[in-house]
This record gives C-alpha cells, structure tokens and sequence, in this order.
C-alpha cells in the first residue's frame, strides 16, 4: 500500500474541474511505458519512475489504448493493482486497435464500448476513474459519443470523463448539450500548451475557464526542445515536431535557458512552471513523462518554487502570439469604443 497520507506529503491536490475528485498537481504520463515505440523503457525502468512518482505523493496517472501497442496499460495496471483505489486511473479512447478495420477506431459506440472494454481487460481492473476522448473524428454525433460516455458512467465502469486534441466548438456544443440532457459532462480538457505552443490561448483555455474544465497539457516542455537540447547540437531519438525546431522555438528556447541559470533551477522545471502559473484562474494539470528516473525527479523539482513575476513576464513576452480574429479585433480599442462608449476602463467586473 502506497503510504502517502502523512504530513509529508510532497505534492498538493487539485479538485479535478466541476467534480469532488482530487488529483495530485502534476500527472504521470506513461507513453514511455513500454519498448514497443522509439520512445519507450523497459518494464524494471519503468516501474522505478512509476515508484517515485507514487513515493512523492502522486496519485494521478496518465495512460491510453494505444499507448506502446497496450504494454503501458498492461504494466501500470500491474503496478497499481494492489492499492488500486488509491490512484486516479485515465486512459484514453479512439485511437485505432486493429489497422484497416474502420470500426476499430473513431468516436462512435461500438468502438468506444470495445475499446473500453478491452482497456479494463489489460488494465486488470473493474473500473476507469477518467476515460478521456483521445482525438475528435468530426463524423461521430456529438450525441452519440456524450450517451455513449453516460452509459459508461451510469454502470460503473467509468467514473469521470474528459476530452482531448478537440475543436474548443465541439466541446462547447457538448457540455451544453449534457446539461440540457442531465448526461455527464466532460469534466476536463487535454490538449498540448507550451511556451513553443500558445494557440490554445485562443480559444480553447477560455472555454475551459468558462465551463470550469481542468486543463491536462501534454508537451509543456515541446519534447525536448525547452531544455536547449538542440541549441547543443542533440538531434533526439524520434522524428521532431519542425515547429520545435525553428528560429523562434530556439529563441524561446534560449530564452528559458538563460532564466533558469539565473534562477538556479531546470530549464524543464521552469518551462513545466510556465504552464501551471501563466493563468492563475485555470486548473492546470501538467502531464509529465521520462524515460529515466532521473528526468521525473527533475520534473518534479518544479513543485519547489514559483516563478517570479518579472521572469514570468519576460517569457509570456518572448513567446507570445498573435491571437487573430476576432480576439484582436475586439481588443483594439476603437471597437472598445463603439461597444462601451467610451466607458471600458471605468467598468469593473464581478
């Protein structure tokens, strides 16, 4: 049994969107959770950064179907099995099973009911505390994927659920339709934030905020490429994003580098703690992953300081974006005067 509940706890907990779930302030991601992949460990390395995440007091875990072709499922399943109800299992549907078979992919419910019940299977358990939808396939109603979850729900199987890589549309559309319906509601929002990576800035982190979503981002340190690893030259072990490596991403890279020397932390716990503090009013939950202990260990070093305000400035500044129509159009302040009369500065919100 996992002895995490005394006054030595090294992580804090979050209330999980609009439910009662706690869940621990950073997520462990297990993609690496397995060889089958470039990216993956072993089963004995693993399991030690499985053990050290859980021996710092976390208890959210982060996994999916086609996560290293089942082995990431498989594994944690053993490795929480005999203190089940103390973790906050997620994992993850739509992605395909079967290549070539249409069927064994997608949003619909015969691919969800599968999936699901095959994820239970590896992860030798009777329940899943937080399925996510892994990717929206835009032919699947968004009626049939919300009965689909609900009915999941209301058997047990499921507890909470949640959406990820999704059109913030889609996600409006659905919560509403669940609260007219009384269905299940997503709970909370995966989608990938970084400094290299703002867009979500656009639409879908304020509509989180304004449906009291979580927020899990995956990539807070782009791969890599926040850690300066290709200004030294480093060519990584898989195919690389090119957007994590051009001019701007380097620059921002650069950028982070020099403000973690100065702070005397790591970049990758600097660039993890730009994305936990940029928007105080959000729920922000980094996923985190390694391949060796000794990369989670450096990722959890985050949780032992804040950013100072003038640092946070500087990188808010050295990686901002243009947010575009209609967000800069309806910020300029000759439409602030047309739509306040003159009188934007003067009205103060609740």
């Amino acid at each position: 049994m996992i002895d995490s509940f005394n006054e030595h706890l090294y992580m804090n907990y979050r209330i999980f969107g609009k439910t009662g779930l706690r869940v621990s302030e950073l997520c462990l991601g297990t993609m690496t959770f397995g060889t089958e992949w470039a990216l993956g460990t072993d089963k004995e390395e693993s399991k030690k950064i499985f053990d050290l995440y859980a021996e710092r007091g976390g208890n959210f875990l982060d996994t999916a179907n086609r996560y290293t072709e089942g082995t990431s499922e498989r594994w944690l399943g053993e490795f929480i099995k005999n203190d089940r109800h103390h973790f906050v299992l997620a994992t993850k549907y739509t992605l395909r099973d079967r290549a070539g078979d249409p069927n064994f992919a997608g949003n619909h419910r015969k691919n969800m009911m599968r999936s699901v019940e095959e994820s239970l299977q590896r992860l030798d358990t009777d329940f899943i505390d937080l399925l996510w939808v892994h990717a929206w396939d835009f032919m699947t109603p968004v009626d049939e994927v919300l009965r689909g979850l609900d009915d999941l729900v209301r058997s047990g199987k499921v507890h909470y659920v949640g959406i990820s890589d999704t059109p913030a549309w889609v996600v409006s559309q659905a919560n509403t339709m669940a609260e007219l319906r009384g269905w299940t509601a997503f709970a909370g929002l995966q989608i990938e934030y970084s400094l290299l990576q703002r867009t979500p800035e656009r639409d879908l982190l304020p509509m989180a905020k304004q449906f009291g979503l979580a927020v899990t981002p995956w990539g807070s340190i782009a791969g890599g490429a926040l850690t300066g690893k290709y200004l030294k030259g480093e060519t990584g072990r898989v195919p690389e994003i090119s957007a994590r490596r051009s001019d701007r991403a380097n620059t921002i890279a650069a950028e982070v580098v020099q403000h973690a020397q100065q702070l005397g932390v790591s970049p990758s716990q600097l660039a993890i703690n730009w994305v936990r503090q940029r928007d105080k009013n959000l729920t922000v939950i980094p996923i985190i992953g390694a391949r060796r202990p000794d990369q989670l260990a450096d990722s959890l070093g985050c949780l032992d300081f804040e950013i100072p305000e003038p640092v946070l400035q500087a990188l808010n500044a050295a990686s901002a974006i243009e947010l575009g129509f209609p967000h800069d159009f309806l910020a300029s302040d000759n439409i602030r005067e047309l739509v306040f009369g003159g009188a934007y500065s003067n009205i103060t919100r609740s």
